[in-house]
């Protein structure tokens, strides 16, 4: 309802000039799904408000209901990320493959899982816990899934026979047995279907031991398997830097 005050807590995907000192700040929220809101002055040199307020950052805002745009009111520091993405040029690329998907995602339906999944990633890519190309493809299988996409890199992803199987059919959810697999369907060898079953379920240890070869063809199997769900290509993606470390 146009005209109230509220609270809530949100991370900033992307921002947008208005004006000479205004910003447009669309946020991905725990309770309000996405919001796009208004900044006022924050485009200003020594606008500590501003700060708050940029892709990456997680705050507590106080906003402003209104007819086609909310207007940020406060915000105060809950999570600051970006300098830490920012200063590292593979962190800022997958960060920003990160906030387009979570934005992309969330178009029509956003619940509280996304915005956890999302923080979470931003966080970990922040302290550099883990790999960052193993960190962004994490996310994009666990982002896809809590969309209604799981993959399947185990048992059939139409029969449900009990796998291992190795075909791979993006179009079809994953694994797939011989006996529906579609002429020519690429195999994956076991090293990778391990790498990719252990991204998903956050077994890191597993997911570091893959040699680079193994994490190269998990990452192209990823960003196949996210644009294909999102029916068209992320546009940051081509440009993530995967040099190992």
């Amino acid at each position: 309802m146009a005209g109230m005050t509220y609270r809530d807590e949100a991370v900033v995907l992307r921002t947008h000039k208005l004006g000479e000192a205004d910003r447009i700040v669309t946020m991905l929220s725990r309770q309000h799904g996405k919001i796009r809101a208004v900044a006022k002055g924050v485009r200003r040199t020594a606008s500590r408000f501003g700060a708050r307020l940029e892709p990456f950052m997680v705050a507590d805002l106080q906003l402003y209901r209104g007819r086609s745009l909310d207007i940020v009111q406060q915000a105060e520091s809950l999570g600051s990320y970006g300098a830490d993405i920012a200063g590292d040029y593979p962190r800022f690329t997958a960060a920003s493959a990160m906030v387009e998907a979570a934005d992309r995602l969330t178009e029509h339906e956003a619940g509280l899982q996304h915005y956890l999944l999302l923080v979470g990633a931003l966080r970990s890519l922040a302290k550099a816990e883990h790999p960052t190309g193993l960190t962004l493809d994490s996310h994009l299988l666990r982002a896809v899934s809590i969309a209604g996409w799981a993959p399947s890199f185990i048992d059939c992803a139409v029969t449900g026979e009990t796998g291992p199987h190795t075909v791979f059919v993006v179009q079809l959810g994953g694994v797939v047995a011989d006996s529906v697999a579609p002429p020519g369907a690429p195999r994956l060898d076991t090293a990778t279907l391990g790498t990719l079953a252990a991204l998903l379920a956050g077994d890191w240890a597993t997911a570091e031991a893959a040699d680079e070869r193994t994490r190269a063809q998990a990452s192209g199997v990823v960003a196949a398997y996210t644009q294909f769900h999102l029916e068209r290509g992320l546009r940051s993606l081509p440009h993530v830097d995967r040099t190992p470390a």
